[in-house]
């Protein structure tokens, strides 16, 4: 962490630096310390930063270089998910069980022994959230939640940042409603951070850090949805 900027967990005013100051290895280091308050968190976003640490670490800053990103309107359905879709097996809402995505998605995966999610991280989001900066998507099967995520929204940009699956599709399926809602909204962009193999075939892309930030300075400034969100009905029929 040494030669890495500190932030003042104490003033949450203090600016990050430029993204552009990253480390190039690990790819996207930006900062070290400060807090997890909605200001810091919320200046973070609006600057293409984001929080990312394990437990029993200080809190670390991060903005890789490329950004993974999905335009809404080019969410990609394989067929097979399609099939999955027209068989109506799903149903979908937003922002009906914000915490219990929240805590599905803080969970073990995959036989790794922790989360990044740690108890003070979910208690921030829980905190955007009830301010209406955080939302989430959840996916049902026969009255059950089986797969969803969660997200920041600032302006016309949604901050992806974790999902969960309990049932095969329920995640790609929340993530085909997530970007049929906003585009209707005109909502041109979600924010996807890192590059996944799932993210990208389903049609996420990665383009320079400097384009990211540019596009974040034209759509953060739009008008967004206030308030609790809900889904339109029709969207997986459409």
């Amino acid at each position: 962490m040494s030669g890495l900027p500190w932030l003042d967990p104490y003033n949450d005013a203090q600016p990050f630096p430029h993204p552009e100051q990253a480390l190039d290895e690990p790819d996207g280091l930006l900062a070290v310390g400060g807090s997890l308050a909605p200001r810091r968190l919320l200046q973070a976003y609006r600057r293409g930063i984001f929080p990312w640490y394990s437990a029993g670490q200080p809190i670390l800053w991060w903005s890789p270089n490329p950004r993974t990103v999905l335009l809404p309107e080019h969410i990609r359905i394989s067929r097979s998910l399609g099939k999955t879709i027209r068989k109506g097996l799903f149903s979908l809402t937003m922002d009906a069980a914000f915490d219990t995505v929240l805590i599905r998605c803080s969970e073990p995966r995959g036989g790794e022994p922790g989360t990044w999610l740690t108890p003070e991280m979910q208690r921030a989001y829980r905190r955007l959230y009830q301010l209406g900066y955080a939302h989430s998507v959840e996916t049902w099967h026969a009255g059950k939640l089986v797969g969803g995520l969660y997200g920041v929204a600032i302006g016309r940009v949604f901050y992806g940042e974790s999902m969960f699956t309990r049932m095969n599709d329920a995640s790609k399926v929340a993530l085909v409603g997530l970007a049929r809602q906003l585009q209707r909204w005109d909502f041109p962009l979600i924010d996807c951070q890192l590059r996944t193999p799932h993210l990208h075939s389903m049609g996420a892309v990665d383009i320079p850090r400097r384009t990211f930030l540019e596009l974040l300075d034209r759509c953060c400034p739009l008008p967004g949805r206030t308030g609790v969100w809900r889904i339109d009905n029709d969207l997986l029929a459409a």
